[in-house]
This record gives C-alpha cells, sequence and structure tokens, in this order.
C-alpha cells in the first residue's frame, strides 16, 4: 500500500513539474515576440522614413496609403464626408488652409481638394507636411493618389501656392463592421520646417548665377545707333 501511494505521489509530483517547464516555456515564447515585436516598432520610429512607409503601407496610427485608382473598382451606396484640417508648427512661418471645409462623396470614387500655402517670412523655406486621418481605423482605407505631401515644398518670400490633393475611400469600408457606421471622415496635415533646407540654397546660387548672367549682358550689350 505504501509503495502505490508512493508512486501516485511521483506522478502527481512529475505532472506539476511538467506543467511548470510548459508555463515557462510559453512565458518565454511570449517574452521573445513581445521583444521582436517592440524591437521593429522601436527601429521603425528610429527610421522616420521607415517608419513613414510602415504607416502607409498598414494605415497604422491613422496614416493614409498611397494607391493607384481603379475606374473599374466597386463604389459603395452610401455616401462618406470628408473634412480638411490644416496646422502650422510654430517654428515655420506659413500660413496654412484648406480652399474647402469639406467634399461628400461614396466610397470607391474618386475627389481632389485644395490647400492653401504662403510664406510670410522674408526668406525662401522648405517645407514638409505630415498627415492622418481620423477616426484612426479607417487609415487602411483612405488613399491618396496625388499630394503635395509627397514631396517638399519650397516657398519664396510672400508666395502663395495652391496644393492638390486627390483621394478615394476604398469601398471596402462599408464591409469592415469596425467601420461601416463611419460617416465623417477629417484629412488632417501639418507643416514643418525642413531639416535639410540644402533647395534654398541651390535656389539662391541659381538666382545669384541669373543675375550675374543678366548684369553681364547689360554691361556688353551694343546699343546700334538710332
Amino acid at each position: 500500500m505504501e509503495l502505490k501511494k508512493q508512486k501516485s505521489t511521483t506522478r502527481v509530483g512529475d505532472g506539476v513539474v511538467n506543467m511548470r517547464k510548459k508555463s515557462s516555456r510559453n512565458g518565454l515564447t511570449a517574452v521573445v515576440l513581445g521583444f521582436l515585436v517592440f524591437s521593429m516598432i522601436g527601429l521603425a520610429y528610429a527610421s522616420e522614413p521607415l517608419y513613414r512607409i510602415f504607416c502607409q503601407v498598414t494605415g497604422y496610427g491613422g496614416t493614409t496609403r498611397i494607391a493607384v485608382f481603379d475606374n473599374k473598382g466597386l463604389v459603395a451606396k452610401n455616401s462618406i464626408t470628408v473634412r480638411f484640417d490644416a496646422n502650422v508648427n510654430k517654428l515655420l512661418p506659413w500660413r496654412f488652409k484648406p480652399m474647402q471645409n469639406k467634399i461628400t462623396l461614396r466610397p470607391g470614387e474618386q475627389a481632389i481638394a485644395f490647400y492653401e500655402a504662403t510664406n510670410v517670412s522674408d526668406k525662401p523655406i522648405v517645407g514638409t507636411a505630415v498627415f492622418n486621418v481620423a477616426p484612426f481605423k479607417v487609415g487602411e482605407y483612405f488613399n491618396k493618389i496625388e499630394c503635395f505631401c509627397f514631396t517638399e515644398q519650397i516657398l519664396l518670400p510672400g508666395q502663395t501656392v495652391q496644393m492638390p490633393v486627390t483621394f478615394f475611400v476604398d469601398s471596402s469600408i462599408a464591409e469592415d463592421r469596425n467601420t461601416k457606421e463611419v460617416s465623417t471622415i477629417t484629412l488632417s496635415y501639418t507643416f514643418y520646417a525642413s531639416d535639410d533646407q540644402s533647395e534654398v540654397e541651390n535656389l539662391s546660387r541659381t538666382s545669384l548665377e541669373i543675375k550675374k548672367s543678366v548684369d553681364n549682358l547689360r554691361r556688353t550689350q551694343i546699343i546700334q545707333p538710332g
């Protein structure tokens, strides 16, 4: 009888040890996977271009996606209103505003909107725009075809430019149970002064060379007697 009790106790003990080992392995796996995920996100944050590409591909954080419009794509029945928002970083002496408050369209239809920017300083400045949409969950369905935010913008002192953005909302938004109730989307841009102002220096050098050429032409020009 004592032998049977010992065997039974041994089996129970072995079972507890095995369960602890299994739990330990699962915990280690979770830690490793968590580390990999946070490492990838950290790497993306550390490199702004990589992070922007990551957001554009996934729609993460309300970042809109870049796409090619398909004229034969499906068009949803319900309409969505897209509102436009504009902001300027306090270190950039520009005025920036949307030229329309909102556009109503059906998912699957292409639309175009315009923003206006003015350089109110006394020097040329290179600016760059960052963007997102709200609510964040519709980011993967909001697609831009052409946008001023794809490239840096150079504005001369006092210059005003009108900049278009061509976009569409994927019709699949109406099929997703997490987004099908969305009736309003806000597209928001914020302009910052670019860290790289080398284009301004190139522009200044080009302007100076043109001025010198004009001055030389004037000095060497022969005026024929009338």
